[in-house]
């Protein structure tokens, strides 16, 4: 015990804690033995000591056992030499779904290290928590989603999620260096698209592929648009040859409002663009950019002529960054909204711009749940599909039936067809230019 809790202690003591990204919702760890891994995984842990949470998700890939679905510790405790750890029931039994295949297979636990070796630095760093220990084996598409969605419910000030995971595995020094460098940008940016076509083509490598995008998408979810590097290493570094090594990261998730400055920061801009592309047929060249702009975001860029609407366009899904999204939406809502002709030179004196920033789609199960005003909405029936933005209930005074019935105007359907069609709502962080 005494030599564990010295081991893990002295990694502790040389990790530098750095200066608050807002608020930690999730954490990318790595679960090699700990002469490798441990001074990198004591970078992240070193962020939540003292930090009050009371409730740990660990979700790491089964590397021993091939099941399908997912594998969760229903009861009991963990027991490691410095002390047990207890499981929460009750979110261990939220996580549950049999049609998901999410439930407990003792098999999975028995050989499995990949959660068990991040419990001596929660024990460290934390005085009391508990824990919901989840192994994903071989996950169908209603696994990712119900996990994705009960994870982003569970997240809160006292609760956070950890993904266990290494990097490239058995390549030369230089080439893990490059793999490692471009998934750990990945998730830092939030960026499952790039994640996922780094992980497909074999551009990069996780073992816990699965549980780290389980956990950005869940995180994103909670309201993440951060993500930030603790530390990157290889066992080329800490305790082997450079000819085979295998990668580390750990990795914060965070919830990151933005300050009035990058508010109008973004509505510059988004001004800029529009007033460069109308006059010289270019956009503005971004250098330096703020690392919370770099994260992917769903954005919609709203220009008026004397509070006239003269375009909106948008991407409902994180596909990009989000200054490369407004400079996009920027160049095409003036001058590519099919409803509108393109914006003049003699139009920019009298233009105000506006910039959303939308939170993920969330399917509607009874469409009592929509606010007029606070949702925006996206519906989907055979080939047609229409959005419209939260703001625009509020500006027309619209109730929620009337909401729904001009969002069937919008996507060209009648009226009355939202009773029969897929429902989303959203909700959005709304950049408006003072007067």
């Amino acid at each position: 015990m005494e030599e564990l809790g010295k081991t893990v202690n002295d990694f502790l003591s040389k990790a530098p804690k750095n200066k608050p990204g807002g608020r930690l919702i999730a954490m990318v760890s790595p679960h090699a033995g700990y002469r490798y891994s441990g001074q990198v995984a004591a970078h992240g842990y070193n962020e939540i000591r003292g930090s009050g949470i009371r409730n740990i998700v660990l979700i790491g890939p089964s590397h021993h056992a091939g099941f399908r679905g997912a594998s969760v510790y229903m009861k009991g405790k963990f027991r490691t030499p410095l002390g047990d750890v207890e499981i929460n029931e009750k979110l261990a039994k939220e996580l549950m779904s049999e049609t998901a295949d999410v439930r407990f297979y003792p098999g999975a636990f028995e050989k499995e290290h990949s959660l068990e070796v991040q419990l001596p630095f929660l024990q460290s760093v934390l005085k009391d928590f508990t824990i919901v220990p989840v192994l994903v084996g071989s996950p169908t598409k209603d696994t990712l989603e119900h996990l994705i969605t009960k994870l982003a419910e569970m997240i809160d000030e006292k609760t956070l999620v950890i993904a266990s995971t290494d990097l490239s595995h058995y390549h030369e020094y230089s080439k893990a260096v490059e793999m490692d460098g471009r998934i750990t940008s990945a998730i830092e940016r939030l960026s499952l698209s790039d994640a996922g076509q780094l992980l497909r083509t074999g551009e990069s490598e996780l073992c816990g592929m699965y549980p780290v995008i389980i956990t950005m998408e869940a995180a994103r979810k909670a309201g993440a648009n951060l993500g930030r590097l603790f530390n990157y290493a290889n066992s080329g570094d800490t305790a082997g040859g450079k000819d085979r090594v295998v990668g580390y990261a750990s990795i914060g998730l965070f919830k990151n409002p933005y300050t009035p400055e990058e508010k109008k920061e973004l509505l510059i801009l988004a001004r800029d663009t529009v007033r460069e592309y109308v006059i010289n047929r270019k956009v503005p060249d971004k250098g330096n950019v703020n690392p919370k702009f770099r994260t992917d975001e769903a954005v919609f860029v709203t220009v008026r002529n004397n509070g006239r609407l003269r375009g909106c366009i948008g991407n409902t899904r994180p596909v990009m960054s989000l200054y490369q999204a407004v400079i996009k939406n920027a160049v095409a809502a003036c001058s590519g909204d099919p409803r509108f002709p393109p914006l003049t030179k003699e139009e920019l004196m009298d233009i105000d711009v506006e910039v959303s920033i939308l939170s993920p789609l969330k399917p509607v199960k009874n469409v009592e749940e929509i606010q007029a005003g606070k949702h925006g909405l996206v519906i989907r029936k055979d080939m047609q599909s229409g959005l419209l933005l939260p703001q625009v209930a509020a500006e027309f005074g619209w109730d929620r039936e009337t909401f729904l019935e001009q969002l069937c105007v919008k996507a060209g359907l009648p009226k009355g067809s939202w009773k029969e069609a897929e429902l989303y709502t959203f909700t959005a962080e709304i950049l408006k230019e003072e007067k």
